[in-house]
């Protein structure tokens, strides 16, 4: 014990001395692209006009006025904010500290609305659809990043979020189709999920092959399946094994009545409420329950966690199979709610923005969550403009999501740190 003490002493100074001296410049010189684009887009292509934001529908308690906003002025006090988030995100890097979440959240919404007031300049926005829009898309988005935060806080990378996307479709349009039951195609969804994450559990954890490629090579996999399965045996016989079965949508009584946010949030399917539920669940159990305690552990240093008792194997094995049943619900929210019936290929990648969610969110199940609502409202945005015949480029909203994604994980995350031993199978000494 006494040559443990001197050389265990100092390591704690010296990495606190490590952090203070590092600074990452991500997030100030991705701030300063987007300051310049925004310069770029208002000043200097210059859009006359206003664009007016419709914030009421028909049933809100109260009727908020509508609010107009010319593209020109807007976009010239956009450009300052803008400016001035970028000089006090450099500041605060120069002084070694981190730029906060907030100030990241608030230059992104004043972004946002230069950018929608100057692609709808003359035309009006409703904002209520706009979000709802929004959500929708985000909720596969939302289990799928549940699903990744504990496949990897339990040490285990989970590349195949879009094969369970795609396996929890099938599964629950021809079981829902079948029984005639929306509910039972839910827990089909559930089923297949987990029967998907099994086969990742069992050659990266019991097998040992890397992680990545058993996951590339199972996403490729369940496309091929479905896709085959959904031509041989769907597509044929749509009438009865792809009805097309949906929940139905439930207002929450009185909240559903509340401005903007009430038909945004209130006005949703059982999977959507499923998904709220499924996020504040996921945060406690993770952070204040015994069991989110050893699933950390397990995934930050199993050779410890296995010296106090925890089995390592079985932990991991059965968490990532909860994760494919997590991500399963969101393979069925495209199949129960959102689109009907199934088709080749209609999760379209969404599995791989789940997992850039992921690594956006810090692998903390709040965040991710807010990084998936980010990357589905961009992706609901080339909807909304393209529904108002904006002169913004076709093939410029299709890619809009898709760039979003690269900014936010390669730009504004800065310097973030996974679980230690995500990634790195454990063999017992």
């Amino acid at each position: 014990m006494s040559t443990l003490s001197p050389t265990a002493a100092p390591a704690a100074p010296v990495a606190d001395r490590a952090v203070e001296t590092t600074r990452s410049w991500k997030a100030p010189i991705a701030f300063a692209v987007f300051s310049v684009l925004a310069a770029v887009l208002f000043l200097g292509v210059r859009r006359g006009g206003t664009t007016t934001f419709r914030l009421a529908n028909a049933g809100d308690f109260v009727q908020l006025p509508n609010v107009g906003l010319p593209s020109l002025a807007t976009g010239v006090v956009v450009v300052v904010l803008l400016s001035l988030g970028t000089a006090v995100a450099f500041f605060l890097v120069s002084r070694f500290r981190p730029v906060p979440l907030w100030l990241t959240s608030v230059f992104a919404v004043v972004f946002v609305v230069g950018f929608l007031t100057w692609a709808a300049a003359g035309k009006t926005i409703p904002l209520p659809g706009l979000l709802v829009g929004a959500i929708g898309l985000s909720v596969p988005l939302v289990f799928g990043a549940l699903g990744g935060v504990i496949s990897e806080r339990v040490g285990v990378v989970n590349i195949a979020i879009e094969g369970q996307f795609l396996a929890g479709a099938f599964t629950s349009a021809l079981i829902a189709s079948l029984t005639g039951s929306a509910w039972v195609g839910l827990i089909g969804a559930l089923i297949a999920g987990v029967l998907v994450s099994f086969v990742l559990a069992a050659f990266s954890i019991k097998y040992l092959v890397d992680q990545v490629i058993v996951g590339v090579v199972i996403n490729a996999f369940i496309s091929g399946l479905t896709g085959f399965l959904y031509s041989q045996v769907l597509s044929p016989s749509e009438t009865t094994l792809n009805v097309g079965i949906r929940f139905p949508k439930i207002e929450i009584p009185v909240l559903h009545q509340i401005p903007v946010i009430g038909p945004v949030f209130f006005e949703q399917t059982v999977i959507v409420y499923l998904a709220y539920i499924a996020v504040a669940v996921v945060t406690f159990a993770l952070f204040k329950t015994r069991w989110g305690l050893r699933l950390r552990a397990v995934g930050e240093h199993p050779e410890a966690a296995d010296t106090v008792g925890i089995n390592v194997t079985g932990t991991r094995f059965w968490n990532v199979s909860l994760a494919g049943a997590i991500a399963g619900l969101g393979g069925a929210y495209f199949t129960l709610d959102a689109v009907g019936p199934f088709t080749k290929d209609m999760t379209a990648g969404a599995g791989y923005i789940a997992l850039a969610a992921v690594i956006f969110g810090r692998w903390d199940p709040i965040k991710a969550t807010l990084a998936a609502l980010l990357f589905g409202f961009a992706s609901n945005l080339q909807n909304t403009l393209g529904a108002i015949n904006s002169p913004v480029p076709s093939e410029f909203l299709l890619m809009l999501p898709y760039v979003v994604t690269i900014f936010a994980v390669a730009g504004l995350v800065g310097q973030s740190r996974g679980p230690a031993a995500s990634g790195k199978p454990y063999i017992k000494n």
